[in-house]
């Protein structure tokens, strides 16, 4: 009888487990409770997570007290890791633009490769800069083409991430002059701005039954970091054109229009062996970039395979998002 009860015990456990729900033992590297600091200040947590690390104390090292200080410019972070590394790590927390996954720029690019290379698109076109079956990234490019060029200066303005059946769009406002004072970030949740606190622990959340969803300030305005639990990180800064810049550049920008946009590094968790997109692809196995190497400005094309009708749509020749795309929003 005994042999019996011990058979079915473990078939529940089982059934629990592949039921896919977030448990209260998940084995995720940030599922803690944030306990009192030491007296010098640094942060401590107890992990959470299944595994080796579960019910341990972790303390962040005193070169970075804080899981998120506010002169983020000069302090890096503390990342406390409750996976089965069980380790905290310093690590700065903007975006780096010339590291891996980088999108920054008259928009320039650094592949999974490692290859930087260039994709201007066009201005007020849309492009998916990743698509795989559980993951659509799609930029909106604003720019400007002065008399005698050929082609648009671009920059991205907007994201929209569209994963399961839900949408996340970050975006920077359209400036006319630009105060560092002033917040011009936007963030809209299936299709309804939502608001990214200030104080406290400076971060919007919702939990889903797939996935947690952050937006947190990674400095007191217009730098946050989006996570997307299991899926995408994204550190995002927005940042206008200077005056300098755009003597330097001949760029020739209007004046009632400074052109924010966003700088972006990305960090994928699911990336499959098929994904596409500007970026996406260029984390596929064995990838080859085509871009010529030794030029000043390695160009990429695939605007007509990449294009999309819309920021919200997860249609072009190229793409395979197999999800629902949530509500949209007004254009940008």
């Amino acid at each position: 009888m005994s042999r019996v009860l011990v058979i079915f015990i473990v078939l529940v456990s089982v059934s629990a487990v592949s039921a896919g729900k977030k448990g209260a033992y998940d084995a995720a590297s940030t599922n803690y409770n944030v306990l009192s600091p030491l007296g010098s200040g640094q942060e401590r947590v107890l992990c959470l997570a299944r595994g080796s690390c579960n019910q341990k104390i972790l303390t962040c090292p005193k070169e970075c007290p804080h899981r998120k200080p506010q002169m983020n410019k000069k302090e890096k972070a503390c990342f406390i890791d409750c996976s089965s590394k069980c380790e905290v790590t310093c690590k700065w927390r903007i975006a780096n633009c010339n590291g891996y996954g980088s999108l920054c720029y008259d928009p320039r690019f650094v592949g999974g490769d490692g290859v930087m290379f260039y994709f201007h698109g066009n201005k007020d076109g849309n492009f998916a800069i990743v698509s795989d079956e559980n993951l659509q990234i799609n930029a909106h490019f604003i720019g400007t083409r002065p008399a005698g060029r050929t082609r648009d200066f671009t920059w991205v303005q907007a994201f929209s991430v569209m994963f399961d059946t839900h949408n996340l769009v970050i975006a920077a406002k359209k400036v006319s002059s630009w105060d560092d004072s002033v917040d011009s970030l936007v963030v809209r949740w299936n299709g309804e701005e939502v608001e990214v606190p200030t104080g406290g622990e400076a971060e919007w959340r919702i939990n889903l039954e797939e996935r947690e969803v952050v937006v947190e300030r990674t400095d007191v305005r217009n730098n946050v970091r989006v996570t997307v639990s299991g899926i995408v990180q994204m550190d995002i800064k927005v940042r206008p054109i200077g005056k300098e810049e755009d003597r330097v550049h001949n760029y020739q920008l209007p004046e009632d229009d400074v052109f924010a946009h966003l700088e972006t590094q990305f960090k994928f968790f699911s990336l499959s062996d098929l994904v596409e997109g500007v970026l996406g692809k260029t984390y596929r196995p064995g990838y080859v970039s085509p871009v010529k190497t030794g030029v000043p400005m390695p160009m990429m094309g695939g605007e007509d395979k990449y294009q999309t009708l819309s920021l919200f749509s997860p249609l072009c020749n190229a793409c395979r998002f197999q999800g629902k795309p949530g509500p949209g929003v007004a254009k940008y």
